[in-house]
């Protein structure tokens, strides 16, 4: 586990090197708008995630968990909310600290991985904003754990996460507009691909994905003790050209609290 986290690391620090979408911040005219109560986030590629499941943000105790990029926190952030991001890739928080100084934000930014939220104490959010980013961990049951230890009561948890029938379909095939069923499931890349197919695939997006069933993702939220309030369905981000979005939802949001026992 540990050479796959590091190599994800390392990953994510080279897709902010070459401006992926995912690693580019927010301009100072969205941190404005947000000041002003104009504001939005996304968990999933494209959807909006509804404002009925944030609630008054202001004042609030918010973990951005696996959300480095200077995209979610600052938002959050100008919007008055106490917001620390966390995540493994150190050139993505420092996207944050670097829009933070920008417009005169205070936010936290810590490096970690998902599944370790030791350095918090029991109970320390009110909130916890978790985009589709569980797909780069080997295992996701400690990162729900986690979450529910670090959430106060009546806190909720906002996440995003890949659709695991993606994972059936060649790769190089969806390239080409196909859909080639390959892979059973639960599908792992590191594991499961041949070496040079590997090397390949790591050329190109410079980490590797996971297969996550629904009964960890929903299942394994419920197992740790939180009640899911709502979800939704979403497409990959350019879904006019994704071949899979034209047959299926490509990811999920979901809505979880967690309640005085």
């Amino acid at each position: 586990m540990d050479r796959v986290l590091k190599l994800n690391q390392q990953g994510w620090d080279l897709r902010v090197e070459e401006k992926d979408v995912w690693t580019l911040p927010v301009s100072s005219e969205q941190i404005d708008r947000a000041r002003r109560g104009d504001w939005s986030l996304i968990l999933t590629p494209n959807r909006a995630v509804p404002q009925e499941w944030f609630g008054e943000v202001k004042g609030r105790d918010i973990l951005c968990l696996a959300s480095g990029g200077g995209q979610q926190a600052p938002i959050l952030a100008a919007a008055g909310a106490h917001v620390t991001v966390f995540d493994a890739s150190s050139l993505q928080l420092a996207q944050d600290e670097m829009v933070a100084a920008r417009d005169g934000l205070s936010l936290t930014a810590i490096q970690g991985f998902m599944h370790d939220l030791s350095c918090f104490a029991d109970a320390s959010f009110d909130i916890i904003f978790h985009p589709a980013s569980n797909c780069f961990a080997p295992e996701i049951i400690p990162v729900w754990r986690e979450c529910y230890r670090v959430l106060r009561y009546n806190g909720v948890l906002l996440t995003g996460f890949m659709n695991p029938d993606v994972y059936i379909f060649d790769l190089d095939a969806q390239d080409r507009g196909e859909l080639l069923v390959r892979h059973p499931l639960p599908h792992s890349e590191i594991d499961n691909l041949p070496a040079d197919e590997l090397d390949r695939l790591l050329q190109r997006d410079h980490v590797v994905e996971f297969s996550h069933s629904l009964e960890e993702q929903i299942g394994g939220q419920l197992k740790a003790g939180f009640v899911l309030t709502d979800m939704f369905e979403d497409r990959d981000y350019e879904s006019s050209t994704s071949v899979r979005s034209q047959f299926m939802p490509t990811l999920f949001a979901t809505r979880a609290k967690k309640l005085p026992e």
